[in-house]
């Protein structure tokens, strides 16, 4: 994928993310100068392994500090780029004691990164990195997949501050363009990727993590009956890089999920690849009542409950058709991501780990 001619410099906020370090890998191997936001550049974990991604780049990562939550940043940040690239937003394992801890800082500052792009002007497109979250409360069973043209009812009996937020968010950032004068308006495009899995490349674990780790580390001997719509992360970044400059993309929503997996399926791919290195992933299914008891002092649980046995299909129609991408086998995005969370050490490392990839490439 060779850098555009019409990109000046592409803006990654939030760019230590899981998601966001793909992408400025992405960017770099493809010749883009990228610009990305930290919230400290005084943060190791966070800034190290973004100067480590692509050390022969043509253009040097450069790094600002911005923070979603403050005015202050913005526009120096968004001087000279082209392009924007919004993936900063919070993302907790369990719902805020009060809404508005999740929800102020992911609608104001989305909406804080689209007037700093206004008032510094030049900004030809911005991409919001959104949700599936923000188009269903997945509590469905349906026969036609999920498309676009879709959105979360925001009234939902499932108490998911984070799909609210990520729907407000993105309602928000819609709005906002269209408000805008037309001879200044830049355009839009948003990706709305699942679950996400894949490999990690950035220093601090996220919520995605968190679901590998509780299978991987045996955190309880059962599962939930639970079913997720599932994509790679490094189709998600793709994804972004291809929306940034493909003309069909402006003005559009792109689901990124094109596989469900139940979490018994999950431990079943992890298992057999897993089991002579130390690992032992539960594969036996939790009892309702099981759950329905945790659900009593869990937030997270209460969750699970309202969501076991549903099966929420999305449409890849736009992933392949417009984007053009042909996704990962979750299989394999998977086990990336176990190698990569174990060598992290965002994993135990067991006494009979190994790497398959360190033997091949001592022989």
């Amino acid at each position: 994928m060779a850098a555009s001619s019409g990109v000046k410099m592409v803006l990654v906020t939030g760019s230590s993310g899981y998601i966001a370090t793909h992408i400025v890998k992405q960017l770099l191997e493809a010749g883009y100068k990228v610009r990305g936001t930290v919230r400290s550049l005084s943060n190791p974990k966070k800034v190290a392994p973004l100067k480590e991604l692509c050390p022969n780049a043509a253009h040097k990562l450069e790094l600002v500090e911005a923070d979603l939550v403050k005015d202050e940043g913005w526009k120096e940040a968004v001087q000279g780029c082209s392009h924007v690239l919004h993936t900063a937003s919070p993302f907790p394992l369990e719902n805020p004691k009060h809404e508005d801890e999740l929800i102020k800082p992911a609608v104001e500052g989305t909406t804080r990164v689209l007037q700093a792009c206004a008032d510094v002007g030049g900004v030809k497109r911005v991409i919001v990195t959104s949700s599936c979250a923000a188009i269903s409360d997945l509590m469905e069973n349906n026969e036609t997949p999920i498309d676009e043209s879709q959105w979360r009812n925001l009234k939902s009996p499932l108490n998911d501050t984070y799909g609210k937020s990520k729907a407000l968010a993105e309602r928000a950032a819609w709005d906002f363009v269209e408000k805008m004068p037309a001879e200044s308006r830049f355009e839009l495009a948003t990706i709305n990727p699942s679950v996400v899995l894949g490999p990690v490349l950035c220093g601090t674990p996220g919520t995605s993590v968190q679901v590998i780790q509780t299978l991987m580390e045996r955190a309880t001997p059962v599962v939930p009956k639970l079913n997720f719509p599932v994509c790679d992360v490094r189709d998600v970044a793709r994804a972004h890089v291809i929306a940034m400059t493909l003309p069909e993309a402006a003005g559009n929503r792109h689901i990124i999920s094109p596989h469900n997996l139940w979490f018994k399926e999950m431990s079943e791919i992890l298992r057999p690849e897993f089991r002579d290195k130390g690992y032992k992933p539960p594969t036996a299914i939790a009892p309702n009542c099981v759950l329905r008891f945790a659900g009593l002092f869990s937030q997270s649980a209460k969750s699970i409950v309202q969501l076991t046995g549903c099966v929420a299909k999305f449409s890849d129609t736009r992933l392949r058709q417009v984007l053009g991408i042909t996704p990962y086998d979750p299989k394999d995005s998977l086990i990336d991501m176990a190698y990569s969370c174990i060598e992290k050490g965002f994993i135990v490392r067991k006494k009979g780990y190994y790497n398959p990839k360190d033997k091949q490439e001592t022989n």
